[in-house]
């Protein structure tokens, strides 16, 4: 049998990646490009999608050039991708009307505000399994509709397309053929029924979006699509969103397992089986994936600001020059020295979800020095996850026996130990830390025929390093009783 490969696609907030993978889950080629970040204003962060498209495909073409490979070899595109991102572009030309509104975004902060105080918050949350707030996909369409001279009445008319990042990649990777979205990434844009499974009019018509714009929704593993130009023919069968897509890279394929992705963000997933569980903690219910006709759901805590601390710490600070050096700073101080980094520079999320905390530094003293700061920065990570698995084991009812991570701040063996430490549960971390880029592959594999079953696949993960925690019950609670003071210190910073 000749060489075959899976394509993995991974569009991700800060750079674009493409992996080719074997069957073992071997890599054959890898290359990553970064793209431009655009802040307008304070909290606003966009895109140009022309950026996300042309390093998506030149990263793609890399990885095919790295392994020798033809077009022909790959056997099936998987794509993953950064979430809520929202694109609106004209359905003739292909051109987008205005930047992509990046998840992180707040710049809807306000007419969330409003939909909260007319009394939507629980109908929101009965359908969509969300909390509303600017994060997700839909006040952001509305917002881009209401701005660009023209855009509401031409989207009436059926002249624009709106997708996440998953749809402008399909959009253009089919020529303008599909506009599709799958089921994990229609559920984060507060305009998608979990339970039906379908677009909402009653949603649609409160956010002021038109059913026109919106993709097709198709499942997470099947076969929705085939490329046009230099990938021509190629099956497009795995789409997810990237959190669920690690949560199935990870293996945590039955419900009651749990992973946590440190990135940009922070974001925890815990299976919750065939059901979605409706949480009394602030937590997301979310569509897990869509496999063989089978939805599983998902609990969702989401932390905006994790591994971009220390980009904050080494671009804007610059008492690091490069992120990898945060580990020896950090750990050259037995502890912070009292002081806390609450790192909510675009809000806090789950559980607390407040678009108006800011990052806030507290205990320092004249005796407090870089090395201090730095390592409170990783714990302000750990405290956040920490918080979340709490919330998440109140809402499920079921204690955590273990949390497996990944993402390139899960490579920090440091703060891995605080996270063990601190959660008073053991952190795995696999062998293979491209979860995300896996679990793309594993989907599109299966819908291909790649692989035959989940089974067939769940031997590829394998254990790096377990961590365990060392810390006493009495100090973790201490710590966590300071963190939550210096939490209510970041809160409402920006409220008016």
């Amino acid at each position: 049998m000749p060489t075959s490969y899976i394509l993995a696609l991974d569009q991700g907030t800060t750079s674009s990646r493409a992996v080719l993978l074997d069957r073992e889950g071997h890599v054959h080629g890898l290359a990553q490009a970064p793209f431009r970040q655009i802040f307008p204003q304070p909290g606003w962060v966009e895109h140009d999608p022309i950026d996300i498209w042309s390093s998506q495909f030149g990263v793609a073409m890399e990885a095919l050039a790295q392994a020798g490979a033809q077009a022909q070899s790959i056997a099936a595109i998987g794509i993953t991708n950064q979430r809520e991102t929202t694109i609106v572009w004209d359905r003739k030309t292909g051109d987008p009307v205005h930047n992509a509104i990046v998840w992180q975004d707040r710049r809807t902060a306000g007419f969330c505000d409003e939909l909260r105080r007319q009394g939507h918050a629980d109908l929101i949350q009965k359908k969509t399994g969300l909390v509303i707030d600017a994060y997700f996909s839909g006040s952001k369409v509305r917002w881009i509709l209401d701005h660009v001279p023209g855009a509401r009445e031409r989207a009436r008319r059926g002249e624009l397309c709106f997708g996440t990042v998953d749809s402008w990649l399909i959009w253009k990777l089919t020529e303008g053929a599909r506009h599709v979205t799958d089921v994990t990434n229609a559920s984060r844009t507060m305009l998608f029924d979990i339970h039906k499974q379908q677009w909402d009019d009653e949603l649609l018509e409160l956010l002021g979006v038109p059913r026109a714009v919106l993709p097709e929704v198709v499942a997470s593993s099947e076969v929705c699509a085939y490329a046009a130009g230099m990938l021509n023919g190629i099956p497009i069968a795995g789409i997810a969103g990237d959190q669920q897509a690690a949560l199935f890279g990870q293996m945590c394929t039955q419900p009651g397992m749990v992973k946590c992705t440190y990135g940009t963000g922070s974001f925890m997933l815990l299976n919750t089986g065939e059901r979605p569980v409706v949480s009394k903690n602030k937590l997301l219910s979310t569509v897990a994936w869509r496999v063989d006709g089978k939805t599983l759901y998902a609990l969702e805590g989401s932390i905006f600001i994790a591994g971009a601390v220390v980009q904050w710490l080494r671009d804007e600070l610059q008492i690091i020059r490069s992120a990898e050096e945060i580990e020896a700073l950090a750990a050259s101080v037995p502890d912070t020295h009292g002081v806390y980094v609450v790192p909510a520079f675009s809000g806090l999320g789950a559980p607390h979800w407040d678009p108006y905390a800011r990052g806030t530094i507290v205990g320092l003293t004249r005796g407090s020095n870089r090395a201090h700061i730095a390592r409170a920065a990783l714990e302000g990570i750990a405290f956040q996850v920490a918080d979340v698995l709490q919330a998440m084991e109140t809402d499920s009812g079921v204690p955590v026996q273990e949390l497996r991570v990944d993402g390139g701040a899960a490579r920090n063996n440091l703060l891995m130990q605080m996270q063990a430490d601190l959660l008073g549960v053991p952190v795995t971390r696999p062998s293979n830390p491209e979860t995300t880029v896996l679990g793309a592959t594993y989907l599109a594999g299966l819908a291909a025929g790649y692989w035959p079953d989940q089974q067939s696949i769940a031997r590829q993960w394998q254990v790096d390093r377990q961590f365990t925690p060392a810390m006493s019950k009495d100090e973790r609670q201490n710590r966590r009783e300071k963190w939550a003071r210096a939490l209510e210190r970041a809160r409402n910073w920006e409220k008016e």
